[in-house]
């Protein structure tokens, strides 16, 4: 009789521990699937920011101006500015 319940006492014992072992696995399995997802989605992140930033590097690019060119434009902005001047010292009300 001693012995079954040796047996029984030692069995049940082994269930346990071999319960315990699994859910340590599993819970193990689980924190690295976690981890590698959450590096994923970093990469993944990373790789969208370098997106951006090289589409919004390109769309600020322009072809270099020659002095002549840069030269008229700043003439066109001044007198743009001097319309601007003249209109809304139209628009004030005279004194």
């Amino acid at each position: 009789m001693a012995d079954s319940r040796q047996q029984t006492s030692a069995s049940g014992s082994l269930v346990l521990l071999a319960g315990a072992a699994g859910a340590v696995m599993g819970a193990a399995g689980l924190a690295v699937w976690l981890l590698r997802r959450a590096d994923r989605h970093r990469f993944a992140q990373r790789q969208l920011r370098m997106l951006r930033v090289s589409r919004l590097s390109e769309a600020f690019e322009e072809p270099p101006v020659s002095s002549d060119q840069l030269h008229d434009r700043v003439q066109k902005l001044n007198q743009a500015i001097d319309e601007v001047r003249r209109q809304l010292e139209q628009l004030q009300p005279q004194a």
